[in-house]
């Protein structure tokens, strides 16, 4: 189930924001990089001398706009050989620490393929498309998307102030080239908490919903639509955020029937460990939420950090399973049947 990572060169940097920079990666052989459409993100490897391998998820952002004819071109849709994503530092000691730190035009590194768990369907039903925060990246490629089909869309997107949030202009931009499409900005300084119930009950009938941005965001958007009585499905997310939490620490993977020990550090998933060091594992959403990565836990030196939405709490509970692409131990060792 693992799929072949391949290198690509950072051959631009860009400040979005004080938090925000966007990375221009390139194929080093000036070859079409594999396709992909809105939503999409990819998996991005590099290794820290003080922290070891570091893989980080970022959405394909697809260029800048749709350019002042409606057509490619500076800022219209990237070559295709050239990714775009945006990479928001978290903190000093997280792998996006890393990233601003040591990404810089002629630096190569290995990115997965792209994999897409938020599809942007093509339908003639209403869309709105609400972002938080670094939550824009992929809502951005959406808007971009419906604005090149000429389908009519709404965006609303939220954060702390117009400086600290990337994308601002182009969205604002992208949304004016015509006039079924508006964008509205909502600013936490001066406006406080979005009124997301408020928001979904203004919207037309049959009206679907992407929404990204902080887990919180996300759980009100779905909370909002059920107590409105809308259907679960009208309502498409992606949590952007951390996986692991911020005290995660570096442990060791025994491997049972192989005989392997395999290190993962505080920056990467166990299955990220695991596909590094090309053990063949099953998975597929990266996310916790399929079914595909569990593995039995045959020992233990600490307790387990279950961060899946797959297992039961009994299972959680029993603490013999763990769903390898989330979660993780508290302790140094952990022996797998694998």
């Amino acid at each position: 189930m693992a799929r072949s990572n391949f290198p690509v060169e950072v051959t631009r940097v860009r400040q979005l924001t004080p938090r925000v920079r966007e990375y221009l990666l390139t194929s080093v052989d000036g070859r079409p990089l594999p396709e992909y459409g809105p939503g999409a993100h990819v998996a991005v490897h590099t290794v820290s001398p003080e922290r070891g391998l570091i893989v980080r998820h970022y959405s394909l952002v697809g260029g800048g706009g749709i350019g002042e004819s409606g057509q490619r071109g500076e800022d219209g849709d990237d070559p295709r050989h050239t990714y775009r994503i945006a990479v928001q530092k978290d903190s000093e000691r997280r792998g996006s620490a890393h990233i601003h730190r040591s990404f810089e035009p002629g630096l190569r590194i290995e990115i997965g393929p792209p994999t897409n768990n938020f599809p942007l369907e093509r339908t003639s039903a209403p869309v709105l498309l609400l972002a938080g925060g670094i939550g824009i990246t992929p809502i951005f490629s959406m808007a971009r998307s419906l604005a090149r089909r000429h389908r009519p869309f709404r965006v609303v997107y939220a954060g702390r102030n117009r400086h600290e949030m990337a994308y601002h202009d182009e969205l604002a931009r992208l949304a004016g080239n015509a006039t079924t499409n508006a964008a509205t900005f909502h600013y936490s300084d001066t406006a406080g908490q979005l009124d997301l119930a408020a928001l979904l009950g203004a919207q037309a009938a049959g009206t679907l919903v992407y929404v990204c941005g902080p887990a919180g965001m996300v759980d009100a958007t779905h909370a909002a639509g059920s107590a409105l009585g809308w259907d679960a499905a009208r309502i498409r997310s992606e949590r952007f955020g951390a996986q692991r939490p911020a005290a995660a620490r570096a442990f060791d993977v025994h491997l049972r029937r192989s005989g392997r020990t395999v290190h993962v550090s505080e920056d990467a998933s166990i299955l990220d460990a695991l596909n590094a060091a090309g053990v063949p594992v099953l998975w597929d959403c990266r996310r916790g939420e399929c079914g595909l990565c569990p593995l039995a836990v045959v020992e233990r030196d600490g307790p387990l950090e279950h961060h899946d939405r797959y297992l039961t709490d009994e299972d959680k509970a029993a603490g013999d399973t763990l769903c390898i692409c989330v979660s993780r131990t508290c302790g140094t060792a952990l022996t797998l049947d694998a």
